[in-house]
């Protein structure tokens, strides 16, 4: 069983996309996934079909409950800020030791994919942040970042940081985003003279799932 863990560069960049793709592609593969979000915000009863939860839950096909909601995304709250703030707004915190024996739980899968919370260094209580969950876990990771005018400093300044609590990276994954300056490849060119060895594949906006490029020789 293989655990990966997926963060981006920042909020709403195409982490759930990614993920849910990821999840599809190797499901058609003939492998088990059981993919995660264990931290959720902006999450209500109300929005939950619409939920990043809902999505993974689709691509897994799996139905959309509120059994099934809790089973993958246990840390759930309402206001769409980050999981700190939200967290303190109900009165409540995310336990960390908690959270990290949550995805290291024993499960009956050949991959298991961690969906994070925003962006990397996005705090999740007082003392943590994505990258220090990552960094205890010590999985290998895949980060996401946009098209967006912009996204190269945010994707350099992201790895460096990682590296720096030696998270390693073994894939970028370039999500487009809705106004891109430049195409897909000329991003992807850019990046590439900064990152080394580390492999980057380009994600276009989708109508459908199965016109996704694959994937899934990102993780091995």
């Amino acid at each position: 069983m293989s655990r990966i863990f997926i963060t981006a560069t920042g909020t709403g960049i195409g982490k759930t996309l990614v993920t849910s793709v990821l999840t599809r592609q190797l499901r058609a593969q003939g492998k088990t996934v059981r993919a995660l979000k264990p931290v959720i915000s902006g999450f209500t009863a109300e929005t939950a079909d619409a939920s990043d939860t809902a999505e993974l839950l689709r691509a897994m096909d799996r139905p959309v409950t509120p059994e099934t909601i809790a089973e993958i995304s246990p840390w759930r709250f309402a206001a769409p800020i980050s999981p700190d703030m939200a967290a303190v707004r109900e009165g409540r915190t995310i336990d960390f030791l908690k959270l990290i024996e949550f995805c290291e739980a024993p499960v009956e899968a050949d991959h298991v994919l961690i969906e994070g919370v925003g962006g990397a260094f996005v705090p999740l209580n007082d003392n943590h942040t994505v990258a220090d969950w990552i960094a205890e876990l010590s999985i290998p990771t895949l980060l996401v970042c946009g098209s967006y005018l912009g996204t190269l400093s945010h994707t350099i300044a992201t790895l460096e940081a990682l590296d720096n609590r030696r998270v390693a990276v073994t894939g970028i994954i370039i999500s487009e985003s809705p106004e891109s300056p430049v195409p897909l490849a000329e991003t992807q060119a850019a990046l590439g003279r900064f990152v080394g060895t580390v492999e980057i594949a380009c994600l276009p906006r989708l109508t459908d799932w199965n016109e996704a490029p694959d994937l899934t020789s990102l993780i091995g």
